[in-house]
């Protein structure tokens, strides 16, 4: 069985786990995407070959001498009105998002990656604790056949603890179960294959600590991917309708053309050779863009909404990381002092004084069963203490690992 830290499965699951490697590959393409934007646009080279008479053929000789008149041009089309920059522009804050997106991809990851991981934990001790609980029930069977046998017990409370016993073992199968499941989930969250029986969680829960707020909740709003990944959004938005209001600049083609005419029966025996430049605007008079500025205003709009939207939704996360992180924390602290010290001492007591004959199987098994119930809410408090504590880290862009 493979023992893992947190630490080492959150390593694993940065390096292997499939949506990081698809927001990694989503970061290359919008670079790439800024290498397409930041290029002129490429000249044009056009050769023509005209004026050939069926009838006198080409002519012999090298293909210098054909009779026949050639035109080579070169057209270049020149962008103007800062097109080139503000499609540059938004393409590179678009990359910015990408970049900002995979930071984000991996902060959830590192949160789900400790939360299943915890939850692996508390599935690892929940198993420990039923298998202990039906061992004890046994032990106190045990006891009970031999009070039963000495004909100091009835038979009917042996079946009572009988009854008590089997549904320990249910117990402790469901929770085999549910251990099978945590194991399952950790397992495709680090993107590996393996036996679910070959990986435990090796580290201990966290212990309490005092969390204190952010002084500067806007510095760490501003720090935290998915409000990056928004705000460059609304900068690449804003670039879009710069790039939208620059298409009402008109572009220029210019050309320069270079024409041969050899010597033929068609233009009197002379050769002759000409030049020609040439300049093309376009007229706007049935496209004026509006359709295409309305449209980047909208994306602007929208791109504004969803920057407020995630900062609202970041100061929540934070707001509520540290109520639960807080609340799982005190429910920690009063199970250590208090429960699960009283509860302690009172089974043992209630199964001394049952092997002595001083109380009946009932009040035992009372005691029992409460010794359980709240060993296991201890359990479920530690590890909703360790998923708040990892949420708030997460919140607060600390490491998880911690």
């Amino acid at each position: 069985m493979d023992s893992l830290s947190l630490t080492r499965a959150l390593d694993i699951a940065i390096e292997r786990n499939p949506d990081i490697t698809l927001s990694a590959i989503a970061v290359r393409a919008a670079e790439a995407a800024v290498l397409t934007a930041d290029v002129s646009p490429n000249p044009a080279l056009s050769l023509q070959a005209q004026s050939i008479n069926p009838r006198q053929g080409i002519g012999p000789g090298s293909l210098r001498d054909k009779q026949i008149d050639t035109t080579v041009r070169l057209d270049q089309l020149i962008e103007r009105g800062g097109k080139r920059q503000y499609r540059t522009e938004n393409a590179s804050q678009m990359a910015t998002a990408s970049r900002s997106d995979l930071q984000e991809a991996r902060r959830q990851l590192r949160l789900s990656v400790a939360t299943a991981y915890y939850d692996l934990l508390a599935a690892q001790e929940r198993m420990a604790i039923t298998r202990e609980t039906a061992s004890l029930f046994q032990s106190t069977l045990d006891a009970a056949q031999k009070r039963k046998a000495a004909g100091d017990l009835a038979g009917s409370e042996v079946e009572r603890l009988r009854v008590d016993v089997l549904r320990a073992r249910n117990d402790a199968r469901q929770a085999q179960a549910d251990l099978t499941r945590s194991r399952l989930a950790l397992l495709l969250m680090l993107g590996i294959s393996a036996a679910p029986d070959e990986i435990s969680a090796a580290d201990a829960w966290p212990a309490p600590q005092a969390g204190a707020r952010p002084t500067d909740v806007d510095a760490l709003l501003a720090r935290r991917p998915d409000v990056q990944a928004a705000s460059a959004r609304v900068q690449a938005a804003q670039a879009g309708l710069r790039l939208a209001q620059a298409s009402r600049t008109r572009d220029v083609s210019v050309g320069v053309q270079a024409d041969r005419s050899p010597a033929s029966p068609m233009n009197g025996y002379y050769s002759s050779n000409s030049f020609g430049v040439s300049v093309q605007v376009p007229l706007f008079t049935s496209n004026y863009f509006e359709g295409d500025i309305r449209n980047a205003l909208a994306g602007v709009d929208s791109a504004q909404e969803n920057l407020h939207k995630v900062r609202r939704q970041a100061s929540f996360e934070l707001q509520r990381a540290y109520n639960d992180m807080q609340s799982a924390q005190e429910r920690v602290a009063r199970f250590r002092d208090e429960l699960s010290q009283a509860a302690g001492r009172a089974v043992e007591a209630a199964e001394f004084a049952f092997r002595n004959g001083a109380i009946s199987v009932t009040d035992v098994l009372d005691a029992r069963r409460t010794f359980r119930a709240i060993t296991i809410d201890e359990l479920s408090a530690r590890a909703d203490y360790a998923k708040a504590l990892s949420a708030w880290r997460a919140a607060t862009l600390e490491d998880s690992s911690k």
